[in-house]
C-alpha cells in the first residue's frame, strides 16, 4: 500500500500544519535521531501521523518550533508515542516543551495484557498483522537526502502509530485509559525533574561501600563529570569512565601516576583532565566531617528476597484481577524503597514513589503484608 507522504521543510509550512493538527483528537509522534558521540540527541528527523497520511518534518531546515511546542502542549490533543523516553529528550531539547497529554502505545499494550515492554514492530504485527521491514534505527538520520529506504521506514511508524491506536484506546476502558495517561504524565514529570549533579553520587556503583570521607569526593566526581558532559556535550563515560569512580573515591591519587593506573582511566581523561581532577580529589578529600555526606544505605541482605516475594505477589494478585502485564503493577525501585523504610523489623512507610492509581489500589495491601 503506497503511503500518503507529505514533507514539512520550512517555517510557514509547519506553522500551518501544527494549525490543522490542534483541530484533531490525537497525533502519533516518533523521532528519528543520532546519539553517538554526544551528551544530548541530535534530531534527524520528526514524524506526524493523523491517522491517514505520514508527515515528515525536516529538523535540519526548520527554526521556529513555537507552533510545534503550542502543540505538543494543548491538552485538547492526545499525543501517541511508542517507547517515548528518548523521544521526549528530543523534544524538549528540539522546541523546550514535552507532550502533554501523552499515550505510549507501549504502556497501553501492558494495560491490555499484550506484553510487557514490546518493542514497536512486534506490536504492529500483534495488533495490525504487518510485519514491518527490518529497522533503519542505527543508519545515519543527519545524511541529506535520505534513503529512500529510510523515508519509508519513517512514514510507515507514523502511519502505523496511529493505527495502533486507533486500535488500542478503545479496548482500555475508562480507569486503564486514565492510568496509561497517568503514566505518561509521570515519564514528562520525570525528565523534567532534571536531577541535581550533587545528588548522582547516591546512585554510582558500590558508593554504598564508601566511608562518608570518600562519598565527598564521590560526590564531587559525579557531580563534575555531569556537568562536563552537559557542557562538551558527550557522554559521561567519555568524560570519566564509569568503572573509574569508585577506585577514584576509593583510593583517592594524588599525582598523575597513580591516576594514570585507576582501573579503566583513559590516557586521554589523564593528558586532558588530569590535573583538574587531582585537584578536585584534593579539596573534596579535605572537607570537614560536618560537610561529609551521611552513609548510604546497604544493599537489601539476601534475607529480605522472602519479603520482596510477598509484595510482587500483591501485584501480581492485583494484575490477574485486572488482566493487566504483572510487571507494571509494582516497580522494583518502589518495592526496595518500603522495604529499606523499615527493614527489618518495621514500621514501614509507603515510599514516595509509589503514586496515584497504585498507590490507592496496593498501598494498604503492602503494608498488611509486611504487618503479617
Amino acid at each position: 500500500m503506497a503511503i500518503d507522504i507529505q514533507w514539512i521543510l520550512d517555517d510557514a509550512s509547519l506553522a500551518r500544519h501544527c494549525a490543522d493538527w490542534q483541530r484533531l483528537p490525537f497525533v502519533a509522534l516518533d523521532t528519528e535521531f543520532m546519539r553517538v558521540d554526544t551528551f544530548y540527541p541530535i534530531a534527524g528527523l520528526l514524524q506526524v501521523g493523523d491517522g491517514q497520511r505520514a508527515f515528515l518534518v525536516d529538523p535540519l531546515t526548520i527554526s521556529d518550533w513555537a507552533p510545534f511546542a503550542a502543540l505538543l502542549e494543548d491538552p485538547a490533543v492526545v499525543k501517541v508515542l511508542h517507547a517515548c523516553s528518548e523521544d521526549l529528550e528530543v523534544f524538549s531539547r528540539l522546541t523546550g516543551s514535552l507532550p502533554a497529554p501523552l499515550f505510549d502505545t507501549q504502556l497501553a499494550a501492558g494495560y491490555l495484557n499484550l506484553g510487557f515492554s514490546m518493542g514497536y514492530s512486534r506490536l504492529v504485527q500483534e495488533v495490525l498483522g504487518i510485519e514491518l521491514p527490518k529497522g533503519e534505527t542505527r543508519s545515519d538520520w543527519l545524511q541529506r537526502p535520505l534513503s529512500p529506504t529510510q523515508i519509508s521506514y519513517a512514514a510507515e511508524d507514523a502511519l502505523h502509530l496511529a493505527e495502533v491506536y486507533q486500535r488500542l484506546q478503545p479496548k482500555l476502558g475508562a480507569d486503564k485509559h486514565a492510568w496509561v495517561l497517568e503514566d505518561g504524565a509521570e515519564l514528562v514529570a520525570n525528565l523534567r525533574r532534571e536531577t541535581d549533579p550533587d545528588e548522582l553520587y547516591r546512585d554510582a556503583k558500590l558508593a554504598w561501600k564508601l566511608s562518608r570521607q570518600q562519598l565527598a569526593v564521590m560526590r564531587a566526581l559525579c557531580a563534575w563529570r555531569e556537568r562536563q558532559a552537559r557542557a562538551r556535550n558527550q557522554p559521561r563515560n567519555r568524560i570519566i569512565r564509569e568503572h573509574s569512580l569508585w577506585p577514584l573515591a576509593k583510593t583517592q591519587p594524588d599525582n598523575l601516576v597513580a591516576l594514570a593506573r585507576i582501573e579503566e582511566m583513559h590516557p586521554k581523561t589523564v593528558r586532558q583532565d588530569g590535573e583538574t581532577l587531582l585537584a578536585l580529589i584534593k579539596d573534596a578529600g579535605s572537607l570537614p566531617p560536618e560537610r561529609w555526606p551521611e552513609s548510604l544505605p546497604l544493599p537489601l541482605p539476601l534475607e529480605s528476597t522472602a519479603l520482596l516475594k510477598q509484595l510482587r505477589a500483591v501485584g501480581q494478585r492485583e494484575a490477574e484481577r485486572l488482566q493487566i502485564a504483572p510487571e507494571l503493577m509494582l516497580r522494583k525501585k518502589s518495592l526496595e524503597a518500603l522495604l529499606k523504610s523499615g527493614y527489618p523489623d518495621g514500621p514501614y512507610q509507603l515510599p514516595d514513589n509509589l503514586r496515584g492509581w497504585r498507590r490507592e489500589l496496593m498501598g494498604e495491601a503492602l503494608l498488611a503484608a509486611l504487618e503479617n
